[in-house]
């Protein structure tokens, strides 16, 4: 005999109960499931497009903070730089400067006592014509008017000078006995009144010795010992050098 249930369907429970509304309910839990998704994925975005823009924003300002910090520190900017192009142009002043002082000392130290010297004049370097032999001198320079007994003083006076620290050449540009040598001229009456007559003109030379440099990078001539027209002659030879 086949059995029958008879509780109603509506109440029954377990695998014979049957389905009370259909398909359809997981249809809507799954369309709700996927919205619930989407909607939790576009909030995400949104939030991280909110974040971005605020980031952005504060970029913005920090570097509109830093121009201005930037433009008011450009002045003490430009004062360093000025102030370390005038400490290398000091510092290369210094290194360059020639010892004048040194230099005379020791010509008094060497001159001998047959030698007078009628005019003395400095170049701070890159005259040209020192004489034979001598060519352009590319240093600072001494050029020595005198005279002597005779050419032998001249050649020892020359061999003399030479002994003077840092001296690389001495050039003989001239030198003649009697009055119508090339050195005579305005310095003939006092070697006529110390009773030498050969006269003389020297070129000394210091080569390794640096060049003075002005702050606009040209050559700065030293001031003449002694005389004036050959001295300024000198200085504008070293300065169109």
């Amino acid at each position: 005999m086949r059995p029958v249930n008879l509780i109603p369907p509506d109440l029954r429970r377990g695998d014979s109960a049957p389905l009370r509304t259909g398909p359809l309910a997981y249809i809507v839990l799954g369309a709700l499931a996927l919205a619930l998704v989407g909607v939790t994925m576009l909030v995400l975005a949104s939030n991280e497009v909110a974040d971005k823009k605020d980031e952005l924003a504060t970029l913005r300002r920090e570097d509109v903070a830093a121009k201005d910090r930037a433009e008011a520190l450009a002045p003490y900017a430009q004062f360093q730089a000025m102030s370390q192009q005038r400490m290398e142009t000091v510092a290369s002043l210094a290194d360059s400067r020639f010892d004048w002082p040194r230099v005379m000392r020791e010509l008094a130290l060497v001159l001998p006592d047959d030698v007078l010297l009628t005019d003395l004049s400095a170049g701070a370097g890159g005259s040209e014509g020192g004489g034979e032999g001598l060519g352009d001198v590319l240093g600072p320079s001494l050029e020595l008017n005198g005279c002597t007994s005779g050419q032998d003083a001249v050649a020892r006076f020359v061999t003399a000078l030479k002994d003077i620290d840092g001296v690389t050449r001495v050039g003989l540009q001239s030198s003649a006995v009697g009055e119508g040598g090339e050195a005579s001229g305005e310095s003939s009456g006092g070697c006529s009144g110390a009773g030498f007559d050969a006269q003389f003109q020297l070129v000394v030379a210091f080569d390794a010795a640096p060049v003075p440099v002005a702050a606009e990078g040209e050559a700065t001539p030293e001031p003449e010992a002694e005389g004036s027209e050959s001295g300024e002659e000198e200085a504008e030879g070293s300065e169109e050098g």
